[in-house]
C-alpha cells in the first residue's frame, strides 16, 4: 500500500507542460520498487512512495531532460549554474537557422532541390526530436496526448512532402511550449519569493557567545539574536528588548507591529530599529512561513471543478480529434472521388488545430498566479475548488465578536448623576473592579490607566462578586455597588427615576453595555461599555457590496439592541443576534439550503464548526495558529479584514479569466475547424490558431499577477 511506502519528495526542474508532467509521473510509476507517484505540476515537485535512485527518476524523464534535486536546499547544494539565453533556447535557435537556409536554398535553388529538402528536414529533427521521441513513445502504448497528434502531423506533412509547413509547424509547437513553461514559471514565482523571505542562517547566542548557526541546526530553546535591519530567521517569543517588526512578509500587514516582552515573533518578518533576543519555539521546518509554503503548494496542486472538467473532457477529446483527422483525409477521396493529397493535409490540419496546449494551461496558469499573489499579500487560499467557491460566493455571514468588532471591550460614557470629583469615583469603580475577572472590569481598569487615575492605594473591604448582576464593596466606610439594572431593581430594591433609565435605554441602542454605580443610598453614575467596532469594517461591508456580495449578515451571541446597533453601523444587510454557536452553525446550514452558496468569516476557533458548514471557511488573524491554518479555507493572515475586498476581487476575476480562457481555447479550435468545409484550412492557419490561444490564454492568466490590495474595490 502506498501510505505504508517509504515517502520522498523531490522537486523537479525541466516541466515544459502539464501533458509532460503526466508522463513523467506515469513513468514513475512504472518503476521497479515504486508504489506509487505524484506530480504537482504547479510547484514542480513529486512525491513518490517507495524506493528509487534519482538517476532512476531522471531517466524516467528523459524525454524531457528532466533534472530531479532533493526537497531540502540543505540536502543538496543549489544549482549554481543558470543557463545563457543561448543555451537555454539552442534547439529552437538551431531550427529556426536551419528553416531559414532551407527558405534561402528554395529562393535560389528551388523548392525541389537536395540541399533544401535537407535545411527543411534538418530543422524538423532538430527542433521536433523530444517531441517526436514522446511522440512515438505514446503512439506505441496508444497514448494519445498533444505530443501524439503533433508528433503524427509533422510526419505526415512530410510524407505528403508539405515539408515548409512540417518545420513551421515542429519550430511554432516548440515556442509554444517554451511560453507555456514560461508562464507556469512566472506564476510559480511567487512561491520562489516565499521561499526566499526567511534567512537560511540566525545569529544564536550559546554558552554565552554569539555564533551564526544554520536554521536546520538550530534548536527548540535556543536564543537568537535579531538585530537592527535583520530578518528573523525563526519562529519565537521575544525575551528581551522591544522592536517595531514588518510583518508584511507573512501577514499582509503594511504598517510595523510592536513586539515587546513574550511577543510573537514570525521566520522572515523584519526587525526595523530596536535590538530583540527570541527564544525560539519552533523547528525551521514548522515555522508560520514554512507552513504557509507548504499550504499554498499544496494549494495549487489541487484542482479545481473548472480544471477537473478540461482534464476529463481532453482524456476523450484527444482520441476523438485523431478519429475525426482519419474521417476527414479518408471520406472526401472515398465517397466523393476528392483528391488524396489536398483531403489528407486536411486532415493533418485537423490534428495540428485540434492540439489541446491552450485548453490544458488555460486553468492551471490562472489558479497558480492567483494563489501565489493571494500568498504574497497575505492571504491564504486552500485550493483552487475554494478559489472557484469564492468567485461565485453572493452571500458572506460574519461573526461579530473579533471579526468586525475589535474583541477587546472598552469605557466608552462615564456620566456622573450628581456633583462631584469624576476621578476620584472612577479610582473606587476602578479598585472594585481590578477585583472582577469579568471581562468588563479589565475594560475599566484600562480606562483609569489611560487617564493616569491611581486606584492601588484605594483599600477594598468586604469585596463580592454577584453572578449575572455585577460587585459590591466597602471603601473608606462606604459600600459601593457596580452592576446591570438587575443588581439595582431585583437585589438591592432601587425604584429607577424614569430619566436615569432612559439614559441606560439610550445606550443600549447604541449597542453599548451600560453600568450603574451606586451607594446603598443613592445612584451616582452610569458607565458604558462596549466592544468597538473595528475602524475599517464599514468600508470593508461596502467594498463587498460594491464587488457584488448581496447579503452580508453578522451572527453574534449579544442581544438585539446591541447587535442591531453594531449591524446598522457597519452597513451589513442581515443581523442574526442571541445565538449559541450551535445557532451559527444551523443558521449557516439553513442558509445554504435556501441560497446554495454562502461564505463564514470568523477567528477560526470559536466559529469552527460554522466555518467547516460553510462554502468557504474564511478565519482570521491566524499567523502562528497552526490549527486554523490547516483547517480553514482561506485564511487572512493578518488580523485585517481589509482583506477580504481584495480576496473577493481576486477570486471573482480568477473565476472570470478561467471562463473566458477555456471558452476562447474552445472557440478558436472549432472556428478553425470549420474552415474545412469549403477546404480552407492549412497547416499555417492550424499551427497559428493554436499558438495564438497558447498565448492569450497564458497571458490572460497572468493578468491575476496585478490584482492588488489596493483595488479591491470596483
Amino acid at each position: 500500500m502506498a501510505d505504508q511506502a517509504e515517502k520522498y519528495v523531490y522537486r523537479v526542474q525541466g516541466f515544459s507542460c502539464a501533458n509532460c508532467a503526466d508522463t513523467f509521473e506515469k513513468n514513475v510509476q512504472r518503476l521497479d520498487g515504486v508504489d506509487n507517484a505524484q506530480v504537482n505540476f504547479a510547484a514542480s515537485k513529486i512525491t513518490v512512495y517507495g524506493s528509487t535512485s534519482k538517476e532512476e527518476l531522471e531517466q524516467a524523464g528523459s524525454f524531457e531532460n528532466l533534472k530531479v534535486r532533493s526537497e531540502h536546499a540543505s540536502d543538496e547544494a543549489e544549482p549554481t549554474h543558470q543557463p545563457s539565453f543561448l543555451q537555454k533556447y539552442q534547439t529552437i535557435i538551431l531550427a529556426i537557422l536551419f528553416f531559414g537556409f532551407g527558405v534561402a536554398s528554395q529562393i535560389i535553388n528551388s523548392q525541389e532541390n537536395l540541399l533544401t529538402w535537407l535545411a527543411y528536414a534538418t530543422s524538423m529533427v532538430v527542433g521536433g526530436y523530444t517531441l517526436f521521441k514522446a511522440g512515438l513513445m505514446n503512439l506505441m502504448r496508444l497514448r494519445f496526448d498533444m505530443k501524439t497528434l503533433m508528433t503524427v502531423a509533422v510526419i505526415g506533412a512530410a510524407i505528403i512532402g508539405e515539408w515548409v509547413e512540417g518545420a513551421i509547424v515542429v519550430i511554432l509547437f516548440a515556442i509554444s511550449e517554451e511560453l507555456e513553461g514560461f508562464s507556469m514559471d512566472r506564476a510559480r514565482q511567487s512561491i520562489r519569493s516565499l521561499m526566499d523571505i526567511a534567512p537560511k542562517e540566525a545569529l544564536i547566542k550559546r554558552h554565552g557567545q554569539e555564533m551564526a548557526v544554520h536554521v536546520d541546526d538550530i534548536a527548540i530553546g535556543d536564543i537568537m539574536i535579531v538585530k537592527p535591519g535583520q530578518k528573523a530567521a525563526m519562529d519565537g517569543v521575544v525575551v528581551a528588548g522591544h522592536s517595531s517588526i514588518n510583518q508584511a512578509a507573512v501577514t499582509g500587514e503594511s504598517i510595523p507591529v510592536e513586539k515587546n516582552l513574550d511577543d510573537e515573533v514570525f521566520a522572515g518578518t523584519l526587525n526595523e530599529e530596536g535590538f530583540l533576543e527570541v527564544r525560539v519555539t519552533k523547528h525551521v521546518e514548522d515555522t508560520t512561513i514554512s507552513k504557509v509554503i507548504h499550504l499554498v503548494e499544496e494549494a495549487q496542486a489541487e484542482r479545481a471543478p473548472a480544471q477537473a472538467f478540461v482534464d476529463r473532457f481532453a482524456k476523450y477529446y484527444t482520441p476523438a480529434v485523431m478519429v475525426l483527422a482519419m474521417l476527414v483525409a479518408v471520406l472526401p477521396p472515398l465517397m466523393m472521388g476528392a483528391s488524396w493529397e489536398a483531403w489528407i493535409y486536411q486532415g493533418l490540419a485537423v490534428l495540428v488545430v485540434a492540439c489541446p496546449c491552450a485548453l490544458v494551461i488555460s486553468t492551471p496558469v490562472s489558479i497558480v498566479t492567483a494563489i501565489g499573489n493571494a500568498a504574497k499579500n497575505g492571504v491564504l487560499i486552500k485550493g483552487g475548488a475554494y478559489l472557484e467557491e469564492a468567485g461565485s460566493l453572493k452571500a458572506i455571514a460574519f461573526d461579530k465578536t473579533g471579526t468586525l468588532t475589535k474583541g477587546v471591550p472598552v469605557v466608552t460614557d462615564f456620566s456622573l448623576f450628581h456633583p462631584g470629583d469624576e476621578d476620584e469615583l472612577l479610582a473606587k469603580v476602578t479598585a472594585l473592579e481590578s477585583r472582577s475577572q469579568h471581562p468588563l472590569a479589565s475594560a475599566i481598569v484600562d480606562q483609569a490607566k489611560q487617564a493616569n487615575i491611581s486606584y492601588q492605594h484605594k483599600k477594598v473591604q468586604d469585596f463580592t462578586s454577584i453572578t449575572g448582576k455585577g460587585i459590591k464593596g466597602t471603601i473608606d466606610g462606604t459600600t459601593y455597588h457596580v452592576g446591570n439594572l438587575s443588581l439595582w431593581e431585583d437585589v438591592l430594591g432601587y425604584a429607577i427615576d424614569p430619566d436615569i433609565r432612559h439614559s441606560l435605554e439610550d445606550l443600549q441602542k447604541q449597542g453599548k453595555t451600560g453600568m450603574f454605580v451606586g451607594t446603598n443610598k443613592s445612584i451616582l453614575a452610569l458607565i458604558a461599555v462596549a466592544d468597538e467596532v473595528r475602524d475599517t469594517s464599514q468600508e470593508v461591508i461596502s467594498k463587498l457590496h460594491d464587488i457584488g456580495i448581496d447579503q452580508t449578515i453578522m451572527l453574534t451571541g449579544d442581544h438585539q439592541d446591541t447587535a442591531s446597533a453594531i449591524g446598522q453601523q457597519v452597513g451589513v444587510t442581515d443581523v442574526q443576534a442571541n445565538l449559541l454557536p450551535e445557532d451559527k452553525l444551523s443558521y449557516v446550514q439553513a442558509f445554504r439550503e435556501k441560497h446554495r452558496k454562502v461564505a463564514m468569516v470568523g477567528d477560526g476557533v470559536n466559529d469552527a464548526p460554522a466555518l467547516a458548514s460553510s462554502n468557504v471557511g474564511i478565519a482570521m488573524g491566524v499567523a502562528g495558529a497552526d490549527t486554523a491554518l490547516e483547517t480553514a479555507d482561506v485564511a487572512l493572515m493578518g488580523d485585517d479584514l481589509q482583506k477580504l475586498p481584495y480576496t473577493m476581487k481576486l477570486s471573482r476575476r480568477a473565476l472570470r479569466i478561467i471562463k473566458q480562457n477555456i471558452s476562447f481555447s474552445l472557440g478558436i479550435k472549432l472556428l478553425a475547424l470549420l474552415l474545412v468545409i469549403p477546404g480552407w484550412l492549412t497547416l499555417w492557419i492550424a499551427i497559428l490558431a493554436d499558438v495564438g490561444a497558447t498565448l492569450l490564454v497564458t497571458a490572460n492568466g497572468l493578468r491575476l499577477l496585478r490584482v492588488k490590495e489596493e483595488n479591491a474595490g470596483r
